[in-house]
């Protein structure tokens, strides 16, 4: 699911996304929902096969959201522009479940770049770092 909504912000490239997808049918065949995703190239449909077809009583959101901010650290390390990881962040924010979106730490991703609206990067990129080390042990 994350490397879905990451390719989707193009976070990560088609090859991150299949490569992944195929590591967890391989491990699990049987599952009938990975066996549509691996065959659906469309990734906007791949995004709504997820959204509905997830169980929420039984999602794990701790483990979603320390994959997520494992892989949003590379990213956030990498890009040199805050305004534009921040456009990112928002527009990811508006792609996850509303189950999601209000949960802690992904909620930051609608606010965080607020700072940014007065000159503030500081705050911003203390905002992100606070989220991006939410599941830090």
């Amino acid at each position: 699911m994350v490397f879905a909504f990451l390719l989707y912000e193009e976070m990560v490239t088609k090859d991150k996304y299949n490569k992944r997808l195929d590591e967890l049918f391989l491990d699990n065949p049987e599952n009938d929902d990975l066996l549509y995703l691996e065959w659906e190239t469309d990734i906007k449909k791949s995004i709504a096969y997820i959204r509905t077809h997830i169980d929420y009583d039984v999602f794990d959101y701790e483990q979603f959201g320390r994959i997520l901010m494992s892989k949003l650290k590379v990213y956030y390390k990498n890009c040199s522009d805050i305004k534009s990881f921040a456009n990112r962040m928002y527009n990811l924010w508006e792609s996850l479940p509303g189950n999601i979106q209000d949960k802690e730490p992904f909620f930051t991703l609608c606010y965080a770049d607020d700072p940014l609206s007065w000159g503030n990067e500081e705050q911003t990129r203390n905002i992100y770092e606070y989220m991006l080390n939410y599941y830090k042990d």
